[in-house]
């Protein structure tokens, strides 16, 4: 106490306060939405039947490939891709039109993470009765998704 008083008497500068402690941050208020998620086994290009009902969206099924061209256009496409993808099939068997959201995240038998992907519905909504296929995008790692034992998938689903 004395130190400080004598360096406040000859006008020495004091040691600033220590700062305050950081206020706790709320997590910000979620949407209220649907959600589903499952791990299953992991086959590549071969067609997955699945039976999910989420809300009224039925997921059916799920693909893991390597686009390719359907017509080759006299040459020019011979050996390219046009990238790898998850392709999940669902149907909206609900009354509302439903706006889905897909993630998909490959693992080996290690657990290792080999690749992720996702995506949705881009404009609009899914209409009652509506039957879409979704691409869902791996990108930069992906090389070793063949070698997958297990997927995960996640679904979130907003009216």
């Amino acid at each position: 106490m004395q130190p400080l008083i004598l360096a406040a008497l000859l006008g020495l500068p004091q040691a600033p306060p220590p700062p305050p402690a950081p206020a706790a941050q709320s997590v910000p208020a979620q949407k209220p939405l649907s959600f589903y998620g499952t791990r299953l086994p992991f086959l590549w290009n071969t067609l997955i039947p699945l039976d999910i009902n989420l809300d009224g969206l039925k997921v059916t099924s799920i693909f893991f490939d390597i686009r390719k061209p359907e017509s080759n256009f006299f040459g020019l496409l011979k050996g390219a891709d046009f990238g790898t993808r998850a392709q999940v099939t669902v149907t909206n068997t609900s009354r509302y039109a439903k706006v889905p959201g897909f993630a998909v995240a490959v693992v080996d038998k290690d657990g290792n993470l080999l690749g992720a992907a996702s995506g949705g519905t881009k404009f609009g909504t899914m209409q009652p009765g509506d039957t879409e296929t979704f691409d869902l995008n791996f990108t930069q790692v992906k090389e070793r998704l063949p070698k997958g034992d297990h997927f995960y998938l996640s679904i979130e689903l907003r009216n």
